[in-house]
């Protein structure tokens, strides 16, 4: 089974061709605003000036090698409401085009999908980190569940909102790791855990006020070192909540080093499996929306053109799992 997939749910747009064993073939296309974080409408006018040839080099890929595509998979919610209806819009047109079943995917779900098949995690405790959710999860009874996740803003988004204060440009999150590693003092910041649940837009503004007095490589160590503990603590507890015995991080932030190291060393001292995919497949990629479209597929779950539209506050614990 061959399905190609579309993603966009905000700055990234990708396309992608995969089977049951790998990736075919992907292309993207990076949004860069000029300046600040994410405009959603810049964001979906840029998607949809790149869509033709984003898709266009993923199809002529499976020209050439004789390929038939057996579904359109796209990223239904969540995510920026006018990148969601671009996307959305040119997976109906493909889908008409081939004649074939079109799947809305949950952006969220399919984060933690193509992280298992890419390491061979069965049945884990997942960290899902990205600019837009950060969620602790397990499988229990047919859905990922939500055993903790942000009260306000994600991880992803502290990160980049601190550094847009300090005068570090988009994406914030990778400058801040670089210079957290020639820190030389921690500097105490609000930790907020509440129940299973954190917060993090009082860190980051806490931050921002600290790096007027520190200096800034401090505060972008003592910013992470406090935000990754708040996320290990929830995880530790979900684990031993849930009774697992495997770990895995997903999502864009958790291309960040030490955040993985933090989590490895929580599993080491637990005895648990600590799971990790490549880091192209941390971000937003089309890969990881064709493959779950595709887990969909073989278990008859398919979405109608009626029932197609975007969902924007798409909750990952809404979605029931068939496939598993």
């Amino acid at each position: 089974m061959i399905v190609l997939g579309l993603e966009g749910t905000a700055w990234n747009l990708s396309c992608a061709l995969v089977d049951e064993e790998d990736v075919i073939a992907e292309r993207s296309a990076t949004y860069v605003p000029a300046k600040g974080g994410i405009h959603p409408r810049e964001a979906a006018q840029h998607h949809a000036e790149h869509m033709a040839g984003v898709v266009k080099a993923v199809l002529d890929v499976a020209r050439k090698d004789d390929l038939t595509i057996e579904a359109v998979a796209f990223s239904q919610g969540p995510g920026l409401g006018p990148c969601l209806r671009t996307v959305a819009t040119a997976a109906r047109a493909l889908s008409l085009r081939f004649n074939v079943p079109l799947i809305g995917v949950n952006h969220c779900i399919a984060h933690i999908e193509v992280g298992k098949w890419k390491t061979g995690a069965t049945d884990p405790v997942v960290l899902y980190v990205s600019g837009g959710n950060s969620q602790v999860l397990a499988l229990r009874r047919g859905r990922y569940r939500i055993f903790g996740e942000t009260l306000d803003i994600s991880v992803g988004n502290a990160l980049d909102k601190f550094a847009r204060q300090v005068g570090l440009s988009h994406p914030g999150g990778p400058k801040v790791e670089k210079l957290a590693k020639s820190s030389k003092e921690y500097i105490p910041l609000p930790y907020v855990v509440k129940g299973m649940d954190f917060s993090f837009s009082g860190l980051s503004t806490a931050a921002a006020q600290a790096a007027k007095k520190h200096d800034l490589a401090d505060v972008c160590h003592s910013f992470q070192e406090t935000a990754f503990a708040m996320l290990v603590e929830v995880s530790e507890r979900a684990l031993a909540h849930a009774e697992k015995k495997e770990v895995l991080l997903v999502g864009g932030v958790g291309a960040n080093s030490r955040l993985r190291e933090m989590l490895n060393i929580m599993c080491e001292e637990r005895g648990a499996k600590f799971y990790v995919p490549e880091k192209k497949f941390m971000g937003d990629n089309g890969s990881m929306i064709a493959y779950t479209g595709l887990v969909m597929m073989k278990c008859g779950v398919t979405t109608p053109l009626a029932e197609s539209r975007v969902r924007p506050g798409y909750r990952t614990d809404e979605v029931v799992v068939t496939w598993q």
